[in-house]
């Protein structure tokens, strides 16, 4: 496991760079009392932000480098997987853990040692509130009946993939779609059967992210150094569509039964697509995207910027943005806690 190091603080609320500005009033009132919960993972940390003031509520310390996680239905826990390393190029055993964060304490309520199975990057949560972690290193998808009181995986399941770094979980929890960086492929696993071998596609060179449409019936993957967008069936993993989108699509988001939400982190843009593969509009912001966060009710998107260490949010209708706020070192995935304050 890597060793505890101090939590840089990020600095308070104020002018974004490149011109961003504080929420408008109108804004501001959409969100207030929402906390944005943020894994910073070069500042080795969970942040909780209050989204009207960008005004730092807390810090819970972890060790080195955290990068994806999931909250549960009742928004009491949430699950953060202990990748260990700065990004997947990185060369390293990473970490083997999953740390459970209390989220009305606000702090670190216990940690999942999961040895064997190291690069914990990957995470998701269905319906019923089940956990799943994927171990990059061991390519294997590891599952916890009742995360907020295990002390150790109740199963799991191989992927047949080579680095898989992310994955999509069906709502149901019976199907997950595990992206393997160097295998290039999508499997297509049954968490819940591991006698039912996986099923394998190559949607593109450097498939990372992908999603699933509303009704469950189509994957999106970003293949990245295909620059390239496609949509595959999501029982038979046969290519539907496929779209170039001449960057390099980092980030796939599921808006509605009409729309998906691309981060490029090679023109540093946010583009709505329709579903059927068509450019709709795109948006460039000051920074490098990273993750985005939704939030439940309102067109409203929180976007981390790893260069500046800042959230962007955007009004989805105008795909404008109307805000933001500073952080620590370098904002990853995150949460939106409608309410909490």
């Amino acid at each position: 496991m890597a060793t505890r190091r101090t939590v840089l603080k990020a600095a308070g609320a104020g002018p974004l760079a490149g011109g961003l500005t504080a929420p408008s009033a109108d804004a501001s009132r959409a969100a207030e009392a929402d906390v944005l919960v943020v894994v910073e993972k070069s500042g080795h940390a969970v942040g909780f932000y209050d989204t009207t003031s960008g005004q730092r509520l807390r810090t819970v310390p972890l060790p080195d480098h955290p990068h994806e996680m999931v909250v549960d239905s009742r928004r009491r826990f949430a699950y953060v997987g202990h990748y260990g390393v700065r990004m997947s190029s990185t060369i390293g055993e990473g970490g083997a853990a999953v740390f459970v964060i209390d989220l009305a304490e606000r702090s670190l309520a216990r940690t999942i040692d999961v040895r064997p199975f190291n690069r914990v990057h990957g995470m998701g949560i269905d319906r019923h509130d089940r956990l799943y972690a994927l171990s990059e290193e061991k390519a294997v998808l590891l599952g916890f009946d009742d995360p907020a009181t295990d002390v150790a995986p109740t199963r799991a399941v191989p992927t047949n993939g080579v680095k898989t770094h992310l994955f999509t979980l069906s709502r149901d929890g019976e199907r997950a779609y595990v992206t393997g960086l160097l295998s290039h492929t999508v499997s297509l696993v049954r968490p819940h059967d591991a006698s039912v071998p996986p099923l394998l596609a190559t949607p593109g060179q450097l498939p990372e992210s992908s999603c699933l449409s509303r009704d469950e019936k189509t994957l999106f993957v970003g293949a990245r150094k295909s620059s390239s967008l496609v949509a595959l069936d999501a029982r038979t993993l046969k290519v539907r569509r496929r779209r170039d989108v001449g960057g390099d699509p980092l980030r796939v988001y599921t808006l509605d039964e009409e729309r998906l939400l691309v981060t490029d982190i090679a023109t540093n843009t946010l583009t709505v697509w329709s579903t059927d593969l068509r450019r709709i509009r795109s948006l460039e912001l000051d920074g490098t995207l990273a993750a985005v966060s939704l939030h439940p009710t309102s067109p409203v998107a929180y976007v981390s910027l790893l260069g500046a260490n800042r959230i962007a949010v955007v009004d989805l209708d105008r795909l404008a943005v109307v805000g933001g706020f500073k952080t620590g070192l370098e904002p990853d995935s995150s949460v939106l806690l409608p309410g909490t304050r």
